[in-house]
C-alpha cells in the first residue's frame, strides 16, 4: 500500500488537492487536522463539505464532541 502525505500551510489548497487525488487514486482521506475531530465545528475548521465526504471516505472528522479532549499522542 502506498501512503501519501499532503502537508502545507493553512488555506494553501490541501483539501481541494486531496479530494482530486483521492478520486483519481480511488483512495481514502485521513484528516490530521487537530480541530476537525470535533463535531459541529464545521465553519471554524473548514472541513470538506458533507457532499465530498459522502463520495470519498474520510477518517478522523467529526468523531468527538467539543467538550472532550483529543490527542494523537
Amino acid at each position: 500500500m502506498t501512503v501519501y502525505f499532503l502537508v502545507g500551510p493553512t488555506a494553501s489548497g490541501k483539501t481541494a488537492l486531496s479530494l482530486k487525488l483521492a478520486k483519481k487514486l480511488n483512495a481514502e482521506i485521513v484528516s490530521c487536522d487537530s480541530m476537525c475531530v470535533y463535531k459541529g465545528m464545521d465553519i471554524l475548521t473548514s472541513k470538506p463539505p458533507m457532499g465530498c465526504r459522502k463520495k470519498i471516505r474520510h477518517h478522523l472528522i467529526d468523531i468527538i464532541p467539543p467538550s472532550r479532549e483529543f490527542s494523537a499522542a
